[in-house]
């Protein structure tokens, strides 16, 4: 039997999952620390040494657990957070800490990136939604620069944290030798092979000329997941306690191998639930569609073009609502099964952390209509749920209009996990069957690229079906179905009215009657 490693770096813990022939033998998780600053509430960061310690400590207790011979392991494969950027010297030692994918302090380079690449019509941008994030590599790194002069002369590249974990592990000393994701460059640093690559270097010096020779810099190889970054060197082989030589391929961001841990395939949509949502598919031909964040050849699935989108909050308004209330969400969530659609008379809107797509604005802030004086946490918990699968839906109908299959949806994610409720009002307001995985699916998705990178499958497809969890379906109810359609065209409404600078004037005299006129009808029957 084949065995190998699947390792998922998440926001505040590592999980490795052993797998075999017969799918997941076990998982082991370890956490490390995420850094805030009172003094800066956008800054987000983390340690490579105190992440590297976490995975040597999680991949020998998974082994110590399942009782294997640490020996027959045969592959590690590994995705990660993204955009989570490193700066590192000529030896590849880092600089600092990990810029985190939640860390917000790059807002003004991420501006001026924006207004730069529509200035002089670089096309990059019209495939990154026509906004380039403050989450992404190109403004932390260029935020780094300007606030780091000391630290400037040493600096010989940046990486994104799975190709840096690759290379760490592989012993690759120069930053050029280093096999950088397909995956993470093209969602996050505007990398694709339709324009030669990375942006030119006139544009990125014009940005600042903190860049000038930045391209170079950022030079080497960029390559899909179905290619190897290497070999596991004999020091990181006896920290974790494997085999020297095994291989490790080109590594991705989590949520794109949740996705295929998950089971997607063409024609599907994967909700990654968790503290935000990353929506993940595929199409065979790369497509421009206006408003998502990425689409990239190769960044999900090797043989078709990526597709990524999300909002830049889910669980996280979820915990809040919960945190104001002096309740966890557990607590507050308590009872919601008797909850029907629209009765709360709320209409939330889920820009709390701004809107990622297809608006992708990050001044964007949260917003809830139709309160009055006995509504309650857990009211507005119940709408929060309906907001997100209503802009779930605007995503999906997006993509859709731009030549993306839809045929099933998946939840997967941690959230989808423990809530029928969520499961069932996203089935309800997009009127499809949703799917949902028997058990958690992440890190399997890196045990499938394990399992490609020794030859134990011939596709991806072959591997996920002898992999993969059994899915669950949850239905649409009729009944909500019909009230989620009314609801849906005012939250389209409202969404795209004071979402969009500059938009016409639409009346919304209606909405807030028409939003209790549903709620009252529902309370009635």
């Amino acid at each position: 039997m084949a065995i190998v490693a699947g390792v998922d770096f998440g926001t505040l813990s590592v999980r490795v999952t052993l797998m075999g022939d017969g799918g997941r033998l076990g998982t082991a998780v370890a956490g490390y620390p995420l850094v805030r600053s009172r003094e800066n509430p956008d800054q987000a960061t983390q340690s490579h040494d105190a992440q590297m310690a976490a995975l040597v400590e999680a991949m020998r207790k998974v082994i110590a657990e399942c009782g294997v011979d640490p020996m027959t392991v045969e592959a590690v494969a590994l995705d990660t957070t993204g955009s989570s950027v490193i700066p590192v010297d000529a030896g590849m030692q880092p600089l600092d800490d990990y810029y985190l994918w939640c860390d917000h302090r790059a807002k003004l380079e991420a501006q001026q990136i924006t207004a730069m690449a529509h200035a002089t019509g670089l096309e990059a941008i019209q495939w990154c939604g026509g906004v380039y994030s403050h989450e992404w590599g190109f403004a932390k790194l260029l935020h780094w620069l300007r606030h780091n002069p000391e630290k400037r002369e040493r600096f010989a590249s940046a990486f994104e944290h799975c190709d840096m974990v690759a290379a760490t592990l592989c012993g690759i000393t120069d930053p050029k030798l280093v096999k950088r994701s397909a995956c993470a460059m093209g969602h996050k640093w505007m990398w694709n092979p339709k324009w030669g690559g990375l942006p030119g270097q006139n544009f990125l010096s014009m940005l600042d000329p903190l860049f000038d020779g930045i391209r170079a810099k950022l030079d080497g190889e960029y390559l899909t997941s179905d290619h190897l970054a290497g070999h596991l060197t004999a020091e990181w082989a006896e920290k974790m306690g494997l085999r020297a030589g095994i291989p490790i391929p080109v590594g991705a961001f989590d949520a794109h191998w949740d996705a295929i841990g998950a089971g997607c395939r063409e024609g599907d949509v994967v909700n990654v639930v968790g503290t935000s949502t990353c929506i993940i598919a595929m199409q065979k031909v790369a497509a421009l569609i206006p408003g998502v964040c990425g689409v990239v050849p190769g960044s999900v699935h090797p043989g078709f073009a990526g597709v990524e989108a999300g909002l830049s909050a889910t669980g996280d308004i979820f915990e809040v609502i919960a945190t104001r209330a002096g309740k966890t969400v557990r607590e507050l969530a308590e009872g919601l099964e008797a909850y029907k659609a629209g009765q709360t008379g709320l209409l939330r809107l889920s820009w709390d952390n701004g809107d990622r797509t297809v608006l992708v604005n990050a001044e964007l802030g949260g917003m809830t209509l139709g309160w009055n004086l006995i509504h309650t946490a857990q009211d507005e918990l119940f709408a929060a749920i309906e907001g997100t699968a209503f802009h779930t839906r605007i995503i999906l109908e997006r993509m859709a209009e731009h030549g993306v299959p839809i045929e099933r949806v998946i939840n997967a994610g941690g959230i989808p996990q423990n809530s029928a409720v969520l499961n069932q009002i996203y089935a309800s307001v997009l009127n499809k069957p949703v799917l949902v995985p028997n058990g958690v699916p992440t890190s399997i998705g890196s045990g499938i690229f394990a399992m490609l990178a020794i030859g134990a499958y011939p596709s991806v497809e072959a591997a996920q079906t002898a992999l993969c969890l059994p899915h669950r379906e949850v239905y649409p109810d009729p009944d909500a179905v019909k009230v989620y359609e009314e609801l849906y065209q005012l939250y389209r409404k409202v969404y795209f009215a004071f979402g969009t600078a500059g938009a016409e004037a639409v009346s919304l005299g209606d909405v807030l009657p028409q939003i209790r006129k549903i709620a009252a009808g529902v309370r009635g029957s």
